[in-house]
């Protein structure tokens, strides 16, 4: 029984030997293996630009360089990438681009937080056009009642002149009063429908940017 104990004992430490053995060879294969591949990726050691076919190398990127565009060279010389050259007039157009779309962007988070969907601008659209209805109604019945007294106070002022009496200076004044009025008033009018129309274009517009950003 005590030989078949110690041979028990002797099978288990040489398995325990192979498997660390194994293990650690398989680990060395595998840190080897991305140790091979990282040291086979090309780097960049010469940098080379062309300027009026003049071939100009250095370890390093210059404004010369980025100007004239420039290829990124191996240890042995080889081509590796390239950089196109900086043109000046082109990013400056693009700059301007990139500032209209960035100044759009901005305009769009901001319709976002004021009014979070096409729905809310929606409802807040017809909201703001019954306001503007409502107040265009109430002035247009107020042209008509100073319409109708106009009507009263000029019969008056003729009565006046077919009677050859002297017109009162009240009544005159009433009249000069009810005239000023209906002129304010259709101002009031004019300028309504101008609002209406320019509150309908206005969440026109950003209930149309709402719904293409949704």
């Amino acid at each position: 029984m005590q030989q078949l104990i110690s041979k028990y004992m002797l099978y288990k430490k040489s398995f325990k030997k192979s498997f660390l053995a194994l293990f650690f060879g398989v680990l060395n294969i595998i840190l080897l293996s991305h140790s091979f591949a990282a040291e086979t990726q090309p780097k960049a050691v010469w940098y080379r630009y062309y300027d009026q076919g003049v071939a100009n190398i250095s370890s390093s990127i210059t404004p010369a360089h980025i100007r004239h565009g420039y290829e990124a060279l191996d240890i042995n010389m080889q081509v590796i990438r390239r950089a196109h050259p900086y043109n000046a007039e082109k990013d400056l157009q693009q700059a301007g681009a990139r500032a209209q779309q960035a100044q759009r962007y901005e305009q769009n988070a901001r319709l976002k937080r004021a009014y979070s969907n096409s729905t809310v601008a929606t409802n807040k659209k017809n909201e703001h056009l019954a306001s503007i209805k409502k107040q265009i109604s109430t002035q247009q019945a107020r042209l008509k009642l100073l319409q109708n007294d106009r009507i009263i106070l000029k019969r008056q002022e003729i009565e006046h002149f077919r009677k050859g009496t002297t017109v009162p200076i009240e009544l005159k004044q009433a009249i000069q009063y009810n005239s000023e009025n209906i002129n304010q008033t259709k101002n009031n009018i004019t300028n309504l429908q101008n609002s209406y129309r320019k509150t309908q274009t206005f969440y026109d517009d950003i209930i149309h940017r709402l719904q293409s950003l949704e």
